[in-house]
């Protein structure tokens, strides 16, 4: 059964989605601050969170910004707003999927079963990509430009990995977007340029992604590949 983490402050949400998703083999714990949530998060093991924007002590923007200071855990964020701008903001700061109150826990539970089973799908053995700056290293997700950790958006990191995992290869905007479509099914083709941008900016100075002009994307770099 997996185990899911229910940031909200609504007292009557949890033992709703308690029982309707042990139905479906997911178990929720929940938290009713942001505070008591994080400290969850980072003392026992979870699958995945639902985390709700407005909340006491700081709102789901900032729970978010702070959860992927140490873990690349999958998160829907949920909100009673339905504004494309709180969606985009949440999109861009990690989350990996978005959900406008009042929601239909059907949808819910699909969702968290696409997000778990994408996290699940990674390969958990040891596997790091070594370049004349970069390093990825793929079992903790963990993405370092010479001595210097970066923090990525799961977005961001899932586009470093489609194309350091090729190099030399060229992506088009479809290419990347039919790759991506997982992690935000809205996302365009202009919203692709925005993402290489912000990419590029955070693995400064290094410059492996180059544009193909007239096509796309490509990372050019020779590859070390090492795992175990």
């Amino acid at each position: 059964m997996y185990q899911v983490l229910l940031i909200d402050d609504d007292k009557k949400l949890a033992p709703l989605l308690l029982e309707y998703c042990e139905r479906y083999a997911l178990e929720i714990d929940s938290a009713l601050l942001p505070s008591i949530g994080i400290k969850k998060l980072q003392q026992q093991a979870y699958d995945a969170v639902i985390l709700d924007v407005m909340l006491p002590e700081m709102d789901g923007f900032e729970v978010c910004r702070k959860i992927r200071l140490f873990s690349q855990i999958p998160i829907i964020m949920l909100t009673a707003r339905g504004e494309v701008t709180d969606k985009v903001v949440g999109l861009e700061i990690g989350a990996d999927d978005y959900l406008a109150k009042p929601f239909d826990p059907r949808e819910l539970v699909a969702r968290l079963n696409t997000i778990i089973k994408r996290k699940v799908a990674i390969p958990v053995a040891p596997s790091v990509l070594e370049f004349a700056s970069l390093r990825i290293d793929m079992s903790q997700r963990k993405v370092s430009v010479g001595a210097h950790d970066l923090i990525l958006t799961t977005m961001e990191y899932q586009l470093l990995l489609l194309l350091a995992q090729n190099p030399g290869k060229d992506f088009s905007r479809d290419d990347i977007l039919n790759q991506l479509k997982g992690i935000e099914t809205e996302l365009f083709s202009r919203s692709v340029d925005i993402l290489v941008s912000r990419l590029r900016a955070k693995l400064k100075p290094a410059e492996p992604i180059k544009t193909v002009y007239g096509s796309g994307y490509a990372f050019v770099d020779s590859a070390k590949v090492s795992g175990g």
